[in-house]
């Protein structure tokens, strides 16, 4: 269905995740071909999911692919909304990195090749705390996050405030020193480079 075409009025689904999985849709407990199934039809029916692209095939030529998935794109979007609550920084932009060559592997068909399955070994353990609900609200093709919650929340809005006391919250004092240390090697860079770069 055309985004333009799906129904004026929006649908909110809740999926609770367990370790990266999404092991329920709306409450109802489901394995993951029932996951994609129910979601393909909520999905299906709001336009939502749609994809025009040009990909890079392994053979080497360029071909152009028009998609339908709205299952998963909803199962991504409310996974990276969980992950977004209950993963650390550095370990989800490590994982992120990696994601394009775990990518590359199963387009090309190396499921069962070694590199692929270290790759996996990270991403299980990047997922160990992903676990929660999400609700997203589905309207005319988008997808919009609603509410997530998860034992693991890794947000607290006591901390994360330039409002409460410093000593018990963020202290902005702090920042001068990391941008100081930070701007250091701006600094010798500008130095020792500035004038040859302002002479072209």
């Amino acid at each position: 269905m055309l985004p333009e075409d799906a129904p004026d009025k929006p649908e909110y689904v809740t999926l609770d995740f367990v370790k990266g999985d999404c092991v329920a849709v709306n409450g109802k407990k489901l394995n993951p071909l029932q996951v994609m199934r129910t979601l393909n039809k909520i999905g299906g029916k709001h336009g939502v999911g749609r994809v025009d692209m040009v990909e890079n095939r392994f053979v080497g030529m360029k071909s152009r692919g028009v998609y339908e998935t709205p299952g998963g794109s909803i199962l991504h979007y409310a996974h990276r909304q969980m992950e977004s609550l209950t993963m650390d920084r550095e370990v989800m932009h490590q994982r992120d990195a990696l994601i394009p060559k775990y990518a590359e592997l199963v387009y090309n068909g190396f499921w069962y090749a070694p590199e692929r399955l270290a790759l996996q070994a990270y991403v299980e353990e990047s997922q160990k705390n992903v676990t929660g609900t999400v609700r997203v609200k589905l309207y005319k093709g988008g997808l919009y996050v609603a509410g997530r919650k998860s034992q693991f929340s890794m947000y607290n809005p006591h901390i994360a405030t330039m409002e409460a006391d410093p000593t018990k919250a963020y202290n902005q004092d702090d920042a001068t020193g990391f941008i100081r240390l930070n701007g250091l090697r701006l600094r010798v860079n500008s130095t020792v480079n500035g004038a040859k770069n302002l002479q072209g």
